[in-house]
């Protein structure tokens, strides 16, 4: 055997063992030995260079997330690596398999204070599942492997530091201790506990299900599940279109992002089955009702809400045990009161979403691009009040949608469609954004213009951070350092090769809408909206109170005062 480069043996590995097609990354002289292994199978093995790494480790975890499958993202070290960090947080709350491949300065130098040398294996210590810095180039290949099984088994990060030398050492890598074969441990619940499941399921009159996005494969049993119990099904964010929401069964999104329907169901459960998640937000759960939790994690049964009943399997594989033997219930009173209260919501969100009135605000935004974007287009909502008019206004059918969940973080909306389109290159992938949010990450719109990734950006422009705004009203505080200043996204898009649409009147958003998805090239569509907060479903007593505090203080402040945000709480508050 003759003897290969080690980035040649490593590029191997990952295109023909592991059928990765493409990285995200940004070259530099840590990583250049690597590279030049990459350009020789550039055909097979795309690298997407994105104008900023943290935008790369985002759009592997969307791609993740969006796939199953490993997303893969590349840096130098140093300030190559630190600029990683928060896109594979991203990864690392939402369990996405992600490996991280990070320069390193030459093997003789590690430890000596080199330009741009940090200690990586610590700080990526917090992230990863699997964190390694390279030693000999005889043992990378095997730790590529190691790596790659690391994070699909943990559905997590996974880091290698590769001293940029060692990819140029040549070896015939003949004695292989590893290979790209992995499996995964199957967990189904005890007998014991799914037979408790099953009573507690047949006693109880008023079931309520909160599935999430370990609900995903699982949709048929998910909605057999339900239809069985006669139970309204409330979605985690990361959930939404896990089922159509115009699904009769469908109450929508909980929580703050949430509907009046699903914070009622909730409070009137006397039975919630928890599936697929570990909903961290205890306020909107009830206080003393007996729960059921599906997990395939048995470390999240209870973690965040004091289940009685755990279930640690797949929810595919427990929910078809349940639907096999649970009877079909005959209380239909429980679904249809809030299926009634449903439509009504319904009926008023699409009222919101209809109304003509200037300015825009973001329900009339998600109004037109429900009717424009295709049915099985990639929805990827960045964070902030765009996360509620996406949540509670645009309703899905079969469209898949990809968020930051657990971390939160605002710039992943231009990553994520980024990394849609690659996934599905024949789908539209749209990206919908506040202007806080996409500004963080704008300038690898011109990554999208590169590539020609036809993907679409929708700007609700109100030229602040909305939702710290709102954050800080609800508090009883005045507003502080929530302003950004004005800015003209389209000619921006404009000025990098695509397409720019600037709307600032109701009238001109359905064309501006059109044009640009007819468009095969990425187009940004600026919408300046009105400032409104984002109120959820429900409105608490202390929110309500808190927000008082803040109109009087503006009051005293300004001389003047808003009355229909405190009439629109109140409404919520007594109705």
């Amino acid at each position: 055997m003759f003897e290969k480069r080690t980035g040649e043996i490593i590029t191997n590995l990952l295109i023909d063992d592991w059928g990765i097609d493409h990285i995200y990354g940004m070259p530099g002289d840590s990583i250049n030995e690597l590279m030049d292994d990459f350009r020789s199978r550039q055909d097979e093995l795309q690298f997407i260079q994105v104008r900023h790494e943290e935008v790369g480790a985002l759009a592997a975890s969307s791609y993740a997330k969006l796939t199953g499958k490993v997303g893969v993202c590349l840096s130098i070290g140093g300030p190559g690596a630190t600029h990683l960090v928060n896109g594979l947080y991203d990864a690392k709350a939402d369990s996405a398999p992600v490996l991280a491949l990070v320069g390193q300065v030459p093997s003789e130098e590690v430890g000596t204070g080199a330009f741009q040398e940090e200690n990586l294996e610590r700080m990526f210590d917090g992230v990863a599942v699997f964190n390694k810095r390279v030693q000999s180039a005889q043992q990378l290949p095997d730790l590529v492997n190691q790596a790659l099984r690391e994070a699909y088994v943990n559905n997590g990060v996974s880091v290698l530091v590769i001293p940029d030398d060692l990819s140029a050492v040549k070896q015939k890598y003949e004695e292989k201790l590893t290979s790209s074969v992995y499996a995964k441990t199957e967990v189904f619940p005890s007998e014991k506990s799914l037979i408790e499941a099953k009573e507690a399921i047949a006693a109880a009159e008023k079931p309520v299900i909160l599935a999430g996005k370990g609900a995903a494969h699982a949709q048929e049993e998910l909605v057999k599940f339900a239809e069985t119990i006669h139970s309204p099904v409330i979605l985690s964010l990361l959930a939404k279109g896990i089922i159509p929401d115009n699904h009769p069964l469908c109450m929508g999104q909980h929580g703050q992002i949430g509907t009046q329907p699903a914070y009622n169901a909730m409070k009137d459960a006397d039975l919630l089955l928890m599936i697929g998640t570990s909903f961290p937000y205890r306020d909107f759960l009830p206080k003393d009702t007996k729960a059921i939790q599906i997990d395939i994690d048995p470390s999240k049964i209870g973690k965040h809400y004091p289940v009685q009943i755990g279930l640690a399997g797949s929810t595919k594989d427990t929910l078809q045990w349940l639907n096999d033997h649970i009877e079909t219930k005959d209380n239909h009173e429980h679904l249809e009161k809030y299926q009634r209260q449903m439509d009504e919501w319904r009926v008023s969100m699409q009222m919101q979403k209809r109304a003509n009135t200037d300015p825009i605000n973001g329900p009339q935004v998600m109004y037109e691009l429900e009717k424009i974007m295709p049915e099985d287009a990639i929805i990827s909502s960045d964070v902030g009040n765009v996360t509620v008019w996406v949540a509670r206004y645009l309703s899905m059918v079969r469209q898949k949608m990809v968020i930051s969940g657990w971390l939160a973080t605002m710039g992943c909306g231009l990553p994520g469609a980024i990394a849609g389109q690659l996934a599905y290159p024949n789908r539209q992938s749209i990206a919908v954004c506040g202007d806080g949010g996409f500004a963080m990450n704008m300038q690898d719109f011109i990554t999208a213009v590169k590539y020609k990734l036809p993907l679409k950006v929708i700007v609700l422009n109100n030229s602040k951070i909305g939702m710290i705004q709102y954050e800080q009203e609800a508090m009883g505080h005045l507003h502080y350092a929530t302003e950004l200043g004005d800015m003209d996204f389209a000619k921006f898009a404009e000025s990098c090769g695509g397409e720019g649409y600037r709307v600032e009147k109701r009238e001109d958003l359905e064309g501006a809408m059109q044009k640009a998805f007819l468009s095969d090239k990425p187009a940004i569509i600026d919408v300046a909206i009105e400032d409104q907060a984002p109120l959820p479903g429900n409105i608490g007593y202390k929110q309500a109170v808190h927000y008082t505090e803040y109109l009087i203080k503006e009051f005293f402040e300004s001389g003047k005062i808003e009355l229909p945000p405190l009439k629109t709480a109140t409404k919520r508050l007594f109705n």
